[in-house]
């Protein structure tokens, strides 16, 4: 008996043991990031089912810029932002006689634009949620903005109305609210312009966005020809390599950077996994057995593989060539504004860049994600930075 029991015992232990180490590798299993860099911020926000991520994570730059300045912490208003856009575009997609993109999409130098011609306001002033929801759901004010600026261009009165335009901003205060002209915070008096000057103190004019394709001269300004780049705003251009420097350079001396990206790709994860990479099909050294089992795959099931992301994977050498095709052949576009906050390794050492999203707490990161370094080279649109943020070799090849 005392037999059986001491083996019974064993067994169970030895049970445990097993399960327990099958937890442990359960728990590993995927990536690991360890945080190097890890720059201020202020809380994740929720974009909803609205297509302005351009506004969120404009603005989110630019308050962790000023948390680097040492100013305070400040919620600012997307939809301030928002109003002020459709209706600037509507007035310019009458004027191009609707030739133009207009829909919900916008650019990082919206936000900078908009600031500095109308100024900005908290959060807790304005919501943009004066139609009967909690969270932004931009569906029908979209579709009803787009059918009245077509209705305009259409023009059956053969001329235009004088008051078409009010039309329009009568709809964006019915659906986000009359923009305040005059509001109290923290006890002050401001208006959006002297809240813009007063309290939030940055300069737009010290912001620029950088790009990096071959269609046009490296060290020159160009209109980056994207459907939301609406306003025809110019970015600078640098080679691929001198764009991953200034991504490097700004963390390493501790701003943050607007990330505007290609989320299209199969690697990145928009589950739970919070992670995007560009994997890369095996390479020659692997075993005979290994190669041949891999060739034998179907593509669906090399697809699958490559995709699982259940452990770090080799990634693709990304090229100028690789981006430029891409961006020719429309595989690259300009789909999701995010914001870069800092870098990290996986288990095995590589570089990610931690990126904070408006998604709400959506994932494990709590709303953040981490992209490889591999996928940033390749599918990133633009990206906007304080001047300063720039390696002083490339702001004098820019002239800035």
């Amino acid at each position: 008996m005392k037999l059986r029991l001491l083996f019974t015992a064993f067994i169970a232990v030895f049970t445990f043991s097993v399960f327990a180490e099958n937890d442990k590798k359960e728990e590993i299993k995927g990536y690991v990031f360890e945080d190097e860099i890890k720059l201020p911020t202020t809380p994740v926000k929720n974009q909803y089912r609205s297509g302005t991520c351009w506004s969120f994570s404009g603005l989110s730059f630019l308050e962790s810029e000023m948390l680097r300045l040492g100013k305070p912490e400040v919620d600012l208003s997307e939809m301030f932002v928002v109003w002020h856009t459709y209706s600037d575009k509507a007035e310019k997609h009458v004027r191009v006689h609707g030739n133009l993109n207009f829909a919900a999409g916008g650019a990082f130098h919206d936000v900078t634009n908009v600031i500095r011609q109308y100024g900005i306001v908290p959060e807790s002033v304005y919501d943009g949620l004066n139609y009967g929801e909690e969270k932004h759901v931009h569906g029908e004010m979209d579709r009803v903005l787009k059918q009245h600026v077509d209705a305009v261009v259409e023009n059956k009165n053969r001329k235009l109305s004088t008051v078409w335009h009010e039309s329009i901003d009568g709809t964006l205060n019915s659906y986000l609210g009359e923009l305040p002209q005059k509001f109290e915070y923290e006890g002050k008096q401001y208006t959006p312009q002297s809240f813009a000057s007063d309290y939030i103190g940055l300069n737009m004019d010290d912001y620029v966005e950088i790009s990096s394709y071959t269609h046009h001269p490296f060290y020159s300004k160009f209109i980056l020809e994207v459907p939301d780049n609406w306003s025809w705003d110019e970015v600078y251009n640098v080679p691929v390599n001198e764009l991953s420097e200034i991504i490097e350079y700004a963390l390493k001396n501790n701003y943050t950077i607007a990330w505007a990206a290609d989320v299209s790709e199969k690697g990145f994860a928009t589950s739970n996994k919070g992670v995007a990479v560009l994997p890369a099909a095996p390479s020659e050294d692997m075993s005979d057995a290994e190669i041949a089992k891999w060739e034998a795959m179907p593509e669906k099931e090399k697809e699958k593989e490559l995709y699982k992301l259940d452990q770090p994977v080799p990634e693709l050498e990304v090229t100028q060539e690789m981006r430029q095709i891409a961006f020719d052949n429309y595989q690259t576009t300009d789909d999701h504004g995010m914001h870069i906050v800092g870098t990290a390794k996986d288990q095995e050492g590589h570089l990610f860049y931690k990126v904070k999203n408006s998604w709400g707490d959506y994932n494990k990161y709590n709303g953040y994600f981490y992209a490889s370094k591999a996928y940033v080279d390749y599918k990133t649109m633009c990206i906007m930075v304080h001047k300063d943020a720039i390696p002083q070799n490339i702001k004098e090849k820019l002239e800035l």
